[in-house]
């Protein structure tokens, strides 16, 4: 090695071989072992992987599909406030059940009938159809496991309770949305009024409640799994010609979340058809002894091992199988082909560079050049989803978990597994044999009278001599040739200027209309019996939304007249809330208020206020729930609001900040619950945990860019792509319908190790390039990287791509932000960064560099096979 040149040029060779020269030692010594005796290295990765794989054996007990614990955050505030209100308020639903109370959703089953041909549910012949579907649902086992009121079983529609068998109500009787104490609100849709009167409807919903505490609970579960089974066929034998039935019951949403895994499963096999060819094809030669063809179907092979060993020790340990998890083989397989890919064209480097050298300097050669590069991509990637455990999601930690230990094994197995075959391969074509069959093939025999296509096929190259490295590539030759020059061409680059301006305007302004949180119905397939029940709903009965408990958390003075109306300051801050309304309000303490002067109670005295509670109880019985007396305290107590209008996303997030806001102001300690709340959780936490996940991420990506590719200019241009592909992906997904949610989030997180693959090698071979000018090494720089980043982005797009076909919202999302991360990888590094470069390169760079041509080669990333 050349002794000490100037100061500043043993500076540079200091800091940049601090870390990468003791790794190009550790892949040199490791090289020379996997040449010297690669069997062990092909064995030990296959049995390794058999062992671990073992760990599939733990799958059932692993998989841990709950909905609210995966797709919640774990310290969710409604969690700690619904273990409250199941304390202090603990539900009766053998005699006294009362839906509004209930601390979870409850059990039960839904019907929404919804009237034909455009009319009312409540014509007569739609109403006789409505008492029939009731009749068949209402039989003698549900009227055993019903939840029960003093009256009996609770009823499925408030309506239904008033009218009975009778005929339909005549238009114009009813009020809207309450009628004589009863709230049709929930059970009345598409309505029209006239001046508060009911002149026809259009849904009607029906709820079948059913206990779920106690020795009736599995009775009550293995009921509606019955409903489940049967209602469609039940329903059809009604032949109910004026009306539409939807139906979804408490244990719907997640048998049918449970169930989408099975429907990705048949999609493995084609992408491993689909990989393995395009594998093979990038390695095809007409030559039955430079044929690549095992070496492609091996790379893939070593995926197929990583994914098996990871998920079997992740098993294993205990870690949780989440549905999210089954897309995680579609990306390692992707990512394992690109480092495949890296691999054997390092390899075909050294032999055009060594000739035939012993194959331990081949492979060493190999490993110096290559190793880096895989290194690199796999640490910013294995660093950016361990960074994503970091999380408030428990299905995006298990996500992350699988994924970057499945990295870590690609990783691995690439090091081993596949160097050992390229070795075996090596000696094989050292041996003149066949590339299928093994058998020597001699090449000296005299083939003149053949064609060149059997002289291929089956000796071994068109001509008589034995078969020798090719040249460049075709595609390298393109981008040296065609590609580069145009588009470092100044009228060029003024467009290109253009185009990124409309790509980032587009991405900012995305941004902004980004929706947040996960749909429920997201979480089924689309061909599920759940989606038109969603639609019913939404369509018919999303005026009304949640009606919300307000809890008194602590033993206030009631009978103290400014405590009472600290207590209805509280309660009218909260009904002048936009989505509440303030007149379907219900509240023991205005009730009891109200009736004391009748009832001649002093309610300013604590035992005349506390002994005439039972007055109130005789005539609202069911305000005895609302309260948690002890025999000389009140420790808890509720009333109810009802909000309206929350039909979006944005209206769930908006109605959750803004009563907890109220409650937090109010001077008496409150809290405000509703089972939903525990979804509405996750639009509190979505963007802070996303934004928190990136920067770290993004922050780590930097120190291991600077800690390999040491060069200021380079790591500046490694923050802009991380940052631009990011607002890009993030931007562009809102337009492809796309929430951020936990789904989505799991991907942003992906963006930053893809975003560093494609860039940190195009700025770092354009800044260690020795031409003179900036579009020369433009030029240099695509002619070395932009085939192989084209070749990196389809591998990894086909190992996503049968995901587009998925019919379930997870498995698709998967797909769109891994295509938009790929796509905008890729046109920054083709694209954006090295038209940028020729502006701004000149800074930071050195025009002569003398070691320019070993680094080129050091990091060249040169996917293809040539």
């Amino acid at each position: 090695m050349a002794g000490p040149r100037d100061p500043a040029e043993r500076c540079s060779c200091r800091n940049t071989d601090c870390v990468e020269r003791p790794l190009r030692r550790l892949f040199e010594g490791l090289a020379s072992g996997v040449a010297a005796c690669p069997w062990p290295f092909v064995l030990v990765p296959l049995l390794l992987s058999g062992g671990l794989g073992a760990g599939f054996l733990y799958l059932p007990q692993r998989e841990a599909n709950d909905i609210e614990e995966q797709f919640t955050p774990t310290w969710g505030p409604a969690k700690a406030e619904r273990d409250f209100v199941r304390r202090h308020f603990p539900p009766n639903d053998s005699e006294r059940f009362s839906a509004q109370r209930l601390p979870t959703e409850g059990a039960y089953a839904a019907l929404i009938a919804v009237a034909t041909n455009g009319s009312s549910v409540l014509d007569p012949a739609a109403w006789a159809d409505v008492l029939r579907l009731n009749a068949t649902v209402h039989d003698a086992e549900y009227e055993r496991l019903c939840a029960r009121t003093a009256d009996g079983c609770a009823s499925p529609n408030a309506l239904l309770s008033r009218l009975g068998d009778a005929g339909p109500p005549a238009p114009g009787s009813l009020r809207f949305p309450v009628n004589g104490g009863d709230f049709l609100g929930t059970a009345l849709g598409g309505v029209e009024t006239d001046g508060g009167r009911v002149l026809r409807a259009r849904a009607l919903k029906l709820v079948y409640y059913l206990r779920e505490d106690g020795p009736e609970a599995q009775d009550s579960r293995r009921w509606l799994e019955s409903f489940l089974r049967d209602i469609s066929s039940k329903v059809a034998d009604l032949r109910l010609g004026s009306i539409q039935v939807t139906y979804f019951t408490s244990l719907s949403r997640q048998q049918e979340f449970e169930g989408i895994t099975s429907s990705v499963v048949p999609l493995f096999s084609i992408t491993y058809f689909l990989t393995i060819t395009f594998a093979i094809i990038s390695c095809l030669r007409l030559s039955c002894i430079r044929n690549n063809t095992w070496l492609a179907c091996c790379g893939v092979l070593s995926s197929g091992l990583a994914v098996l060993s990871s998920f079997g020790l992740m098993l294993f340990c205990g870690v949780p199988f989440v549905v999210t998890v089954a897309n995680a083989p579609f990306l390692i397989l992707g990512v394992g082909v690109d480092d495949m890919f890296i691999m054997i064209a390092s390899w075909e480097q050294s032999l055009r560079k060594k000739g035939k050298s012993n194959v331990k300097s081949l492979l060493a050669e190999t490993y110096a050049e290559a190793a880096l590069s895989v290194t690199i991509t796999t640490l910013t990637d294995v660093l950016a989803f361990f960074i994503g455990t970091w999380t408030a999601f428990p299905s995006v930690r298990s996500f992350c978990l699988y994924t970057g230990t499945a990295f870590v094994f690609c990783y691995i197995y690439t090091m081993t597994f596949l160097g050992a075959v390229l070795v075996l391969n090596h000696k094989r074509e050292q041996g003149n044999r066949h590339w299928l069959t093994c058998m020597h093939v001699d090449v000296d025999k005299d083939q003149a009278e053949n064609s060149c296509l059997y002289n291929a096929c089956c000796i071994g190259s068109c001509s008589r001599q034995p078969s020798q490295p090719e040249g460049e590539h075709p595609m390298t030759v393109f981008f040296k040739k065609y590609y580069g020059p145009f588009v470092t061409n100044k009228w060029i680059k003024l467009l290109m200027v253009l185009l990124y301006g409309a790509y980032l305007g587009g991405s900012v302004y995305g941004c902004t209309q980004i929706r947040e949180g996960i749909d429920l119905r997201n979480l089924a397939n689309d061909d599920s019996y759940v989606i038109p029940y969603y639609d019913d709903d939404e369509k018919y009965f999303s005026t009304y939304g949640p009606r919300v408990m307000v809890v008194i958390t602590e033993s206030v003075d009631y009978w103290n007249e400014s405590v009472r109306l600290d207590i209805e300051s509280c309660a009218q801050n909260l009904e002048n809330i936009s989505y509440v309304d303030k007149t379907l309000s219900e509240s023991w303490l205005r009730a009891y208020t109200e009736l004391a002067p009748r009832a001649s109670i002093n309610i300013n005295s604590k035992t005349d206020f506390l002994n005439g509670l039972t007055i109130l109880f005789r005539i609202l019985p069911s305000f005895e729930w609302d309260i948690n007396k002890t025999q000389d305290e009140i420790e808890a107590s509720r009333f109810f609001i009802q909000t309206v209008n929350v039909t979006s996303a944005v209206d769930e997030k908006n109605l959750l900040n803004q009563l907890r806001e109220a409650a937090k102001q109010c001077s008496i300690p409150l809290l405000v619950y509703h089972p939903a709340f525990i979804y509405y959780d996750q639009y509190l936490v979505i963007v802070q945990n996303t934004v928190q996940n990136v920067l770290i991420a993004a922050g780590a990506m930097l120190v291991v860019s600077l800690l390999l590719i040491p060069n200021p200019l380079c790591c500046l241009w490694v923050t802009f792509a991380i940052a631009s592909v990011i607002v890009g992906v993030a931007g562009f997904m809102t337009f492809w319908d796309v929430n951020l949610d936990s789904i989505s989030m799991i991907n942003l997180v992906i963006c930053i190790g893809f975003s560093v693959d494609f860039s940190a090698h195009i700025s770092y071979a354009f800044v260690t390039s020795g031409e003179s000018s900036a579009n020369k090494r433009a030029i240099e720089a695509l002619s070395l990287l932009g085939y192989p980043v084209v070749q990196g982005a389809v591998s990894t797009i086909l190992g996503v791509v049968v995901l587009a076909a998925a019919n379930t919202y997870i498995f698709r999302t998967f797909f769109k932000i891994m295509f938009l991360v790929i796509l905008f990888g890729a046109l920054h590094g083709l694209v954006f960064i090295p038209v940028f470069l020729t502006f701004f390169g000149n800074f930071g760079s050195s025009p002569h560099n003398t070691m320019s041509k070993k680094l080129e080669h050091r990091f060249r990333n040169d996917k293809d096979c040539p």
